[in-house]
């Protein structure tokens, strides 16, 4: 019997002892950070990974994570300022200012486990800082424009919503690390207001384009046809110019070859005169027999009929009232 109660004694003695170690030791990993906290009152921070004791069942441990942290914010309507800079840079304030949509997230990582606790602690940390970046983008975008937000200074704002932010964060034991806007739009009520006054810009763009090309091609077609004008008159006179040398030339030949054999050229011209007078088959020439015209017809050499006939008949005389013979040449 003494040997079975010892046997339950020394059990019950190594379940204790194992239930105090376990309750004594604990593990800090390496993405996480270790608060220890005694009676509600915290007594020491563990950054360390490693094996840590604690005093059993009076000392608790509360695990912290130390990696960078991600917290989103929910889409919300912005009012963006409406002023604009004229040419001379002064700013001039418009009546009404933008309303935007903005989407953004925050990434954080908390670096004072002990501030931390006392302040958020890990169930308020997200709402928290939730609050804290929609105060940041309300306060950044509400200076700047619509334009801004979108393409001019995106980098900018989010590097000024990162410092205030982290500015706001830092008596929470919490260290901002990056602040990114990740989608600005226009509510949906003005949206289609938007687009509308977009393509009647375009519209407005793409007419007064055509005007200027209309006027271009007009500039360009009225230069072509006065430099067409120009050169056809310089063309022209050109032509006149060498036509009139060409006749020049030709009636100095003429008279050349009229000085060097006049009987020749009287004929040759004699047979160009034939060859249009009759080029045609319904011509009809009404001539006298005695015509010059056809003084190559009765001789050869060309000489008058009248001096031929006068030679084979010196003393043949017309009879008075005699019509004059005529000759009829058809082809």
């Amino acid at each position: 019997m003494k040997p079975t109660l010892a046997g339950g004694a020394l059990a019950i003695v190594l379940l204790i002892v194992l239930i105090v170690g376990y309750s004594t030791l604990f593990t800090v990993s390496q993405t996480k950070q270790a608060l220890v906290v005694r009676l509600g009152q915290p007594v020491r921070v563990i950054t360390e990974p490693g094996l840590s004791v604690k005093i059993p069942f009076i000392d608790s441990v509360i695990y912290i994570d130390k990696r960078i942290l991600n917290i989103e914010s929910p889409a919300q309507e912005v009012i963006a300022s409406s002023q604009e800079k004229s040419s001379a840079g002064v700013a001039r304030a418009v009546q009404a200012g933008e309303r935007l949509v903005v989407d953004a997230f925050a990434r954080y990582r908390i670096t004072d486990p002990l501030k931390f606790y006392q302040t958020v602690g890990p169930d308020g940390a997200s709402s928290q800082l939730s609050n804290l970046l929609n105060s940041a983008l309300r306060r950044v975008l509400g200076a700047a424009t619509l334009a801004d937000a979108v393409r001019n200074r995106r980098e900018d704002l989010m590097a000024q919503m990162r410092d205030q932010l982290d500015r706001d964060a830092q008596p929470f034991g919490i260290q901002v690390v990056d602040v990114r806007i990740r989608r600005v739009d226009l509510p949906e009520q003005n949206s289609q207001a938007v687009y509308q006054r977009m393509q009647t810009e375009r519209q407005r763009e793409a007419a007064e384009f055509r005007a200027q090309g209309s006027q271009k091609s007009q500039e360009i077609r009225a230069r072509a046809d006065r430099d067409v004008t120009v050169l056809l008159a310089e063309a022209t006179s050109q032509a006149e110019n060498i036509r009139g040398q060409g006749d020049s030339e030709r009636n100095r030949i003429f008279a050349e070859a009229y000085g060097k054999d006049t009987d020749f050229f009287s004929f040759y011209r004699t047979m160009q005169a034939y060859e249009r007078s009759m080029q045609h088959n319904d011509t009809h020439l009404v001539l006298r027999p005695d015509s010059d015209f056809f003084r190559f017809f009765g001789n050869p050499s060309g000489k008058g009929q009248s001096e031929g006939a006068a030679a084979a008949a010196p003393g043949a005389a017309a009879a008075p009232g005699a019509n004059p013979p005529r000759a009829n040449a058809n082809r």
